[in-house]
């Protein structure tokens, strides 16, 4: 009987399976997922791995323009999608599981996934990525911006005296944290909907007290240079960078950069046209002079013994300092002076000028150097070379008896020496700097503009004796030699032509020989 039973049973299984259409499927019916399998909510039924796949891809889609707020400190907030952060699927391969789910294996091993379908549905979860970099860019571009940056404290002289200005403290954004916040956000918590989330946001705190900053005292160094010979417009220059500089404090380990200091070159930031070196030429640009104000810092940084962490020599020689004394700042080549606080305690940057065309720079801080520690520097000249040709160069937009005259440059080699003594006795010399300085030739610019065409030719014969002098001799003459004729009963000045000019000869032009332009 029981193994009538058995017999019965097994029987009834085959019939089972041969009327299920999970026992006779084709290949067509071996693309499509079961019932039962779901990607979240997602069911899977009946589609290929194909179809399964852009579904899930779609909805994806459909969540990657939802708004996420991300909030900041004093109500600021920073919106943002996940598709701005590189949001994207993470594990496509479960639309390939689910389509061999109950599609693999023997009849009975099929006929048991079906089975187990009806009774516990298979759920995949959706898994994402986010591009960490975007949104590091987020942070540091979009939420940075409004960050309250600790104010640290301050000293400033006021009636002969110090006087400090107490710090504020600030609030900033935890980028670091803040980049792990958002990541997990939308790797595990992100509910697919608009939502806001908050930042993390730290305290800054301000560097400095009044016991701290009380140890500023003492100069450690002071250093001024002359610009008497400068015109209005240079020594405005200089003026306006000494303001800019003075009242500066820097902190044990603060690196001062003297360009970020007096940058930018604009005349909003007070600046006026005034001579400037370029590719071995003196010529006008906005802040010419200011590296006077470098090389004066720099001197007195040298006397402080501060550690300078970059400076550049001047192209051509400067005569406010000796050679290899010099600091030069340049926006177009990247030159900036800058030098650190490594002392123990804060110092603080005077700088100052003077009704008779003086700047001065002095570092105030903590004095710890013995008292019969002295140190200087001196300049070492290694060579000299000396411009042995002139240059001349036709303007043919300019008058004829129009000449501009450039002065030469000695091109120098030269060291600076750090040299230290304790009681008047010399205990070391270090070579600070190497300097190579270019030698410029004398040049002038003429003007050839002339109508008359005996008057160019000889303009341009002086020319070509390549003599400065020479040409502006003749160009003197011929200029008078234009010279309208004086007035009825006038005496005739000397050298004027004793004839008008020529019918048709251009309106006379007054000479314009101009200085010869001092080293900048």
């Amino acid at each position: 009987m029981k193994k009538w039973t058995k017999g019965a049973a097994f029987f009834g299984l085959v019939m089972l399976l041969c009327v299920f259409p999970v026992r006779q499927v084709n290949a067509q019916e071996e693309n499509r997922i079961l019932a039962g399998i779901y990607a979240e909510d997602m069911s899977l039924e009946g589609k290929t791995a194909g179809e399964a796949r852009k579904m899930i891809e779609e909805y994806i889609e459909s969540i990657s323009n939802h708004v996420i707020t991300l909030v900041i400190m004093d109500g600021n907030e920073v919106q943002i999608t996940p598709t701005q952060v590189g949001f994207s699927w993470k594990n496509p391969e479960i639309v390939e599981e689910a389509a061999q789910m109950g599609q693999t294996g023997n009849v009975v091993q099929r006929y048991k996934a079906a089975k187990d379908l009806q009774h516990e549905n298979k759920i995949y979860e959706l898994e994402f990525n986010v591009d960490r970099e975007l949104v590091k860019t987020i942070l540091s571009e979009q939420c940075s911006i409004y960050n309250q940056e600790a104010r640290d404290a301050e000293l400033a002289i006021e009636d002969e005296r110090f006087v400090v200005h107490p710090g504020q403290t600030g609030m900033v954004v935890d980028e670091t944290a803040s980049l792990e916040l958002i990541c997990d956000y939308f790797l595990d918590g992100w509910t697919r909907e608009d939502d806001r989330l908050e930042l993390v946001v730290t305290v800054d705190e301000p560097r400095g007290t009044e016991e701290e900053l009380s140890k500023v005292k003492d100069v450690l160094g002071t250093f001024t240079t002359s610009f008497s010979t400068s015109g209005s417009s240079r020594s405005a220059n200089v003026r306006n960078g000494a303001a800019l500089i003075n009242g500066t404090t820097l902190y044990p380990g603060d690196e001062f950069s003297t360009y970020e200091a007096v940058a930018p070159f604009t005349a909003a930031n007070g600046y006026y046209m005034a001579g400037s070196y370029l590719n071995g030429q003196v010529v006008d640009s906005l802040g010419g002079g200011i590296c006077q104000v470098s090389t004066t810092l720099y001197n007195a940084v040298l006397l402080a013994e501060l550690e300078v962490t970059e400076r550049h020599n001047h192209s051509m020689i400067v005569t406010y300092v000796d050679p290899s004394a010099d600091a030069a700042i340049a926006e177009s080549s990247g030159k900036d002076f800058k030098f650190v606080n490594n002392t123990g305690a804060p110092i603080y940057i005077e700088g100052s000028t003077t009704d008779d065309k003086h700047i001065s720079f002095t570092i105030y801080g903590m004095e710890t150097r013995d008292s019969a520690h002295q140190v200087r520097y001196e300049s070492e000249v290694i060579s000299k070379t000396y411009p042995d040709t002139e240059v001349i160069y036709v303007n043919e937009a300019l008058p004829i008896g129009s000449v501009s005259v450039q002065s030469a440059h000695i091109g120098y080699k030269a060291n600076l020496w750090k040299i230290v003594t304790e009681n008047g006795v010399e205990v070391s010399r270090e070579k600070i700097n190497s300097s190579n300085y270019q030698v410029a030739p004398r040049t002038a610019t003429v003007g050839v503009a002339t109508a008359d065409p005996n008057a160019y030719n000889e303009i341009m014969a002086a020319i070509a004796t390549n003599s400065i002098d020479h040409v502006k001799n003749v160009a003197a003459a011929l200029a008078a030699a234009a010279a309208p004729p004086p007035a009825e009963g006038a005496q005739p000045p000397a050298g004027a032509p004793a004839q008008p000019p020529a019918e048709g000869a251009p309106a006379p032009q007054p000479v314009v020989v101009e200085p010869e332009v001092p080293a900048a």
